[in-house]
């Protein structure tokens, strides 16, 4: 005889339901905290956005988040401030962090990816001395970078601020780690037994798979060098070589006396925030694209 097995539909309880929905309503809270953290975050950013859009008048009588109708006047107003000196700031930030950041970026593919593939006596040493300027806070070393290209006379100039920005611990952290978990050892390995030099390797075979890990390396160091405004502070004097954050703050300070330069002070911050909303719709591009070209060869 054959027995037939006769499907019995699944009957929750109540008891069963209850320790289910409270699990659900503890899930939401780390989803409510992410969001508060976003709006605390976002809040500054869109009030600046809401503030640029309003004349001298309509900033300092009402506080509102509705949107004013001085835009186009306050853009014209700080593009004929000092003959377009605003301009001079924002190619000196482009050039520093531009720049910089390439440099950088450079700089720590080279180091993070010889941590990562050649073993050498004091490699861990290296690395730990990494890990200590990852800890060290910036303005520890400002003032020694300060002596640093005083003596080599190099104060007041744009290296004074491009040089010590292209060397940043924290990227050839990040791509030290990246190196070692996307390049395989026995991938480099058959390549030197097919005769291919340590510079072929490199170039052809470990940097095509550090390029996720370093356009995320070139937007931090960007972003870095773009909002960094104590180093310039401390090395220039020449307001022309100023970035733009050097440049809004001599701005804010002459506004004490001078009250309707907050109006350009909003505008100038609103728009130094393009470039860098700019910068991160473009690099998610190209994150996409190499997550999807992995996941292809996968």
């Amino acid at each position: 005889m054959s027995a037939t097995a006769v499907a019995r539909p699944e009957v929750r309880t109540a008891s069963d339901t209850a320790p289910r929905r409270g699990l659900r309503r503890l899930g939401l809270i780390p989803t409510v905290v992410l969001l508060l953290g976003a709006a605390y975050c976002l809040l500054p950013v869109a009030w600046v956005l809401v503030a640029s859009t309003k004349s001298s008048s309509e900033l300092f009588s009402t506080f509102t988040f509705l949107p004013g109708s001085g835009l186009a006047d306050n853009v014209k107003e700080l593009s004929a401030y000092r003959d377009g000196v605003y301009w001079q700031w924002m190619l000196n930030s482009l050039f520093y962090a531009g720049l910089g950041a390439l440099l950088s970026t450079a700089v720590s593919a080279l180091s993070g990816y010889a941590l990562a593939k050649y073993r050498f006596r004091g490699r861990e040493t290296i690395f730990n001395v990494l890990l200590t300027g990852v800890l060290m806070p910036p303005v520890i070393l400002a003032i020694p970078q300060y002596l640093l290209m005083a003596k080599a006379d190099l104060a007041d100039s744009y290296l004074s601020v491009l040089l010590p920005s292209i060397l940043s611990p924290y990227g050839i952290y990040l791509a030290r780690i990246y190196a070692a978990a996307a390049i395989p050892d026995d991938v480099v390995e058959a390549a030197r037994m097919d005769g291919a030099r340590e510079w072929g390797i490199f170039s052809r075979i470990g940097l095509p798979m550090m390029i996720p890990g370093l356009v995320t390396v070139f937007l931090f160091q960007f972003v870095a060098i773009w909002n960094n405004f104590l180093l310039p502070f401390i090395m220039l004097g020449d307001d022309e070589k100023f970035p733009v954050t050097l440049g809004l703050y001599t701005l804010l300070q002459q506004g004490a006396s001078a009250p309707a330069l907050y109006t350009l002070v909003i505008t100038g911050a609103m728009l130094a925030i393009v470039p860098l909303i700019a910068l991160f719709l473009v690099i998610q591009r190209f994150w996409s694209l190499d997550l999807l070209s992995g996941a292809v060869k996968s």
